[in-house]
């Protein structure tokens, strides 16, 4: 079985590969691919063009020609998936769009946590879409300050942004909260016992993948 992801930051390699282990995968089942130029590009200029929805199209069919399944790991890049899809010869699975169907199944309100900016039109368009199905509230946070100290290398300050704006989302009252974001999974470590973890899309695209595959 191979599995290839397509992710925008190194740091999300281990994340998928716990989530690998937590399902059961064996060793070796995921092949990654990293291209943190796609996503500086957008934010250079403020979000997806045309060229490079049609960069990362390419990209997610080049590596379909070799694997079983391919995972877009990135909710910026998110919308190239319609493009590459369509001539792909194996599933193509859209980690945070798998993630927006299982956090409205439950309806009643969901908030999306973000920490870069890019996401958030993709993101909200995703989450609002699969709510129709469920009449799911959907609201998008951005949090503050986050992707400039993940950029900047502080990532024990990244995750505990994440975990403070968690806890401020519950205290909302009845809540899901999902991480928009891959980078966000880790700070589900931070939260108090008593704080319900949330949804986050590596565990839940690598399920989706293996699903199709094996549904082949």
């Amino acid at each position: 079985m191979k599995i290839a992801c397509l992710h925008t930051a190194d740091s999300n390699i281990p994340i998928y590969e716990d989530a690998a282990r937590q399902l059961g995968l064996p060793a070796g089942a995921l092949h990654h691919h990293v291209r943190a130029d796609l996503l500086l590009t957008a934010e250079r200029l403020g979000g997806l063009t045309s060229d490079i929805v049609m960069e990362t199209a390419d990209v997610l069919q080049c590596l379909a020609r070799d694997a079983d399944a391919v995972v877009l790991n990135c909710s910026t890049l998110g919308p190239a998936i319609s493009e590459a899809a369509a001539n792909a010869a194996v599933p193509i699975v859209r980690a945070d769009g798998v993630l927006a169907e299982e956090a409205v199944k439950a309806a009643g309100k969901v908030i999306v946590l973000c920490t870069v900016e890019t996401t958030i039109g993709p993101t909200t368009g995703l989450f609002e879409a699969a709510a129709e199905a469920t009449g799911a509230a959907i609201e998008v946070r951005l949090i503050p300050g986050a992707w400039a100290l993940f950029r900047a290398g502080d990532q024990p300050a990244y995750l505990a942004s994440i975990a403070k704006a968690v806890e401020a989302a519950h205290g909302d009252g009845p809540v899901t909260v999902v991480f928009a974001q891959a980078s966000m999974t880790d700070a589900a470590q931070l939260l108090p016992e008593n704080c319900a973890h949330p949804m986050s899309g590596p565990t839940t695209a690598l399920a989706a993948a293996l699903s199709k595959i094996t549904a082949v």
